[in-house]
C-alpha cells in the first residue's frame, strides 16, 4: 500500500515507535497506509490510525478529517488510534481509553549516577551481555513467567507473545541477553535500531525463579552503548505504564516526551453518522 518515496519519508521523520515500520507491521499483522501525513494500518475489519502526523503539526480538526477519510476509506468494524489529545467530540465513542506519557532518555544530556554504575559493575561479576537476533525457547519461558505474574492488559500481553513476529521479521532488531557464568538466561530486552535518530525499547523481562539483582540495568547501560554506536540522540523508552515502571525509567534519566491518548470503539451507523457531522461544523 506504501510507495517507496513513502516509506523513506516514514522513515525519516519518525519519532514515535509507532512510526517504525519495521516495528508496527508484524506486530500488527496488518498493511500501512499514509494520509495527510498520518500513518495508519489495517487489517481486515480493524483499523489503526497513528494520530500523531510526521511534521509534527498536530490540529484536531486535521486529525478528525483525517481520521474520518480513512474510516470511509477502509470500512472498519474497530478503530483504535493514539494521539497526544483526544478531541472531545470523540472522547464519548471511547469503549477503551488510556491515558500515558512517552519517555525518552536524552543521550547528549545523560549522566549516569555513581550509583547506577556501582550497581552495573557488581551485575557484570555475574552476568555477561550478548547481542542476538532470535527469541528461543528460553524467552518464551520468561515471557510467560512475567504474564502469569505481572498479569498485563491484553495489549501488553500480545505485545510479549507476538514479540518473535518482529525479531523474525525485522533488520532492525536487536535482542539483549543476559547471560549467567552457566548460561543461562536471567534477562532479556529487544530493542530496534531503526529510528532516524532514536532507538526504541521494545519489551524487557527477567527470571524471577533464578534473580540476579541488577539484570535489567545492565541490560540498560548496554543498550545505551547501541544507542551510541548507531550515533542516535536519544533512546525512546515507551509508555510509563506503572508506577515501578516509571520508577525505573526516571533513575535512568529518563523523562516524559509526549502526551499519549488512546481510544478504541466499534463503527456503527449511529458513530458513524455522529463523526460525519463533526465535519461539516
Amino acid at each position: 500500500m506504501l510507495k517507496n518515496k513513502e516509506k523513506d519519508h516514514i522513515l525519516k521523520n519518525a519519532y514515535i515507535p509507532e512510526h517504525i515500520l519495521n516495528l508496527m507491521i508484524p506486530l500488527s499483522k496488518a498493511k500501512a497506509f499514509l494520509i495527510n501525513d498520518y500513518l495508519g494500518f489495517v487489517r481486515g475489519d480493524v483499523l489503526i490510525f497513528i494520530g500523531y502526523p510526521l511534521n509534527k503539526n498536530f490540529s484536531e480538526q486535521n486529525f478528525i478529517n483525517s481520521l474520518q477519510s480513512s474510516i470511509r476509506k477502509f470500512n472498519p468494524c474497530y478503530v483504535w488510534f493514539i494521539t497526544p489529545q483526544i478531541p472531545s467530540e470523540l472522547e464519548k465513542l471511547c469503549m477503551e481509553r488510556e491515558t500515558d506519557d512517552y519517555y525518552i532518555l536524552d543521550l547528549e544530556k545523560l549522566n549516569i549516577k555513581k550509583e547506577l554504575i556501582r550497581q552495573i559493575k557488581k551485575a557484570s561479576m555475574y552476568l555477561t551481555v550478548r547481542r542476538n537476533s532470535e527469541i528461543s525457547k528460553e524467552h518464551l519461558r520468561l515471557i510467560k513467567e512475567f504474564i502469569e505474574i505481572k498479569k498485563p492488559s491484553k495489549r501488553v500481553a500480545d505485545l510479549f507473545l507476538n514479540i518473535n513476529d518482529f525479531v523474525t521479521y525485522s533488520k532492525t532488531a536487536v535482542v539483549l541477553d543476559c547471560m549467567d557464568k552457566k548460561d543461562n538466561l536471567i534477562a532479556f530486552y529487544v530493542l530496534d535500531v531503526g529510528g532516524p535518530d532514536f532507538i526504541t525499547y521494545v519489551i524487557g523481562t527477567y527470571d524471577r525463579n533464578n534473580y540476579i539483582p541488577h539484570a535489567s540495568d545492565l541490560a540498560f547501560h548496554e543498550m545505551i552503548n547501541i544507542a551510541r554506536q548507531e550515533n542516535k540522540k536519544y533512546i525512546h523508552l515507551g509508555l510509563g505504564v506503572n508506577e515501578g515502571l516509571r520508577r525505573f525509567k526516571e533513575k535512568w534519566g529518563g523523562v516524559p516526551f509526549l502526551k499519549y491518548e488512546l481510544c478504541g470503539y466499534r463503527i456503527t451507523k449511529t458513530e458513524s453518522t455522529l463523526i460525519d457531522s463533526f465535519l461539516i461544523r
